[in-house]
């Protein structure tokens, strides 16, 4: 894959409330994929969002800081009678977080069933890869997914590869037998896994990195990586540490900040390994900064 690859990010974007300092809150925005998207963007690889949004003073605000960030918005539908999603984030002295979610009417639920979403599902399917997660499943209805899983099918068929992350929150599906088997689903149909295996234990399906790595089809002509949190990752049968420990400010996007080192640096040619590096320096930078997507400075590793 060359650095000229056209990326399509598909999902959820969401306005995102955490505290400020004092007694006030701070209105941002966040959801997993569009935290990946910026990171590529950021990075220099040329990145659509595929999603909808409302037609409110809101949402054009989201539109206009993701094009800010340099993410493609053509492919970002605007649903007249709806608003964008809302959560709020707290963390604990640690830098843990629980979240709190307003999104059961939220605009992104219906990307596959507004009348342009033929002309969007057409136009990402030329994509070079398409990126989606669980929870973009997860927020969306069955039918919803199902096409989402035959623009998975248009772009494999096009040439193109697929990435799917299995980001897991229990609160979004019935039980966890439903998220596993959508799961299932996503992973047969794609080209890079990356599982976390904190969810993967959630779900009750593996307790150790090597079952993980299996159950999303190692050594199947799939690449996978399994996210371990603080421990780094597993990735080509070798655990590969992150670069340096950080003192946790806020773990929000952790994983997502991953995704996006990781998937840049195997778009500009880097082995699995290297990428994972790359992958644990993004992240590592995210955590030490408020946000699920930190403003960018001096020390942000981008390139």
């Amino acid at each position: 894959m060359s650095k000229t690859t056209g990326i399509t990010v598909i999902g959820e974007a969401m306005l995102e409330l955490s505290r400020a300092e004092g007694d006030g809150w701070a209105l941002r925005y966040g959801g997993d994929v569009i935290n990946t998207a910026i990171h590529l963007a950021r990075s220099g690889d040329k990145v659509r969002f595929a999603s909808a949004i409302g037609a409110d003073p809101m949402s054009a605000e989201l539109r206009a800081n993701w094009e800010g960030e340099g993410i493609d918005t053509s492919l970002l539908l605007a649903a007249e009678d709806c608003l964008p999603g809302l959560y709020a984030i707290e963390t604990d002295a640690q830098g843990e977080r629980s979240f709190h979610y307003w999104r059961g009417e939220a605009a992104a639920r219906r990307m596959f069933d507004l009348p342009e979403s033929a002309a969007m599902m057409e136009q990402a399917a030329r994509s070079d890869l398409l990126y989606f997660s669980l929870i973009t499943l997860a927020i969306l209805p069955e039918k919803a997914r199902e096409k989402l899983f035959a623009l998975c099918d248009a772009v494999r068929a096009n040439g193109g590869r697929v990435a799917f992350d299995g980001n897991y929150r229990a609160r979004l599906w019935p039980d966890a037998a439903a998220a596993r088997h959508w799961r299932d689903r996503a992973i047969a149909l794609s080209d890079i896994g990356l599982p976390t295996l904190a969810d993967e234990v959630e779900m009750g399906e593996a307790d150790h990195p090597m079952d993980a790595a299996r159950r999303w089809g190692e050594g199947e002509g799939r690449e996978v990586v399994v996210k371990l949190g603080a421990d780094g990752c597993l990735v080509d049968g070798a655990v590969i540490a992150p670069p340096a420990r950080i003192a946790v400010i806020d773990s929000s996007g952790a994983g997502d900040a991953f995704n996006g080192g990781y998937l840049h640096a195997r778009l500009a040619g880097l082995a699995p390994r290297e990428a994972a590096v790359a992958g644990h320096r993004l992240a590592g930078w995210n955590i030490g900064r408020r946000g699920a997507i930190p403003a960018r400075d001096a020390e942000a590793p981008y390139g």
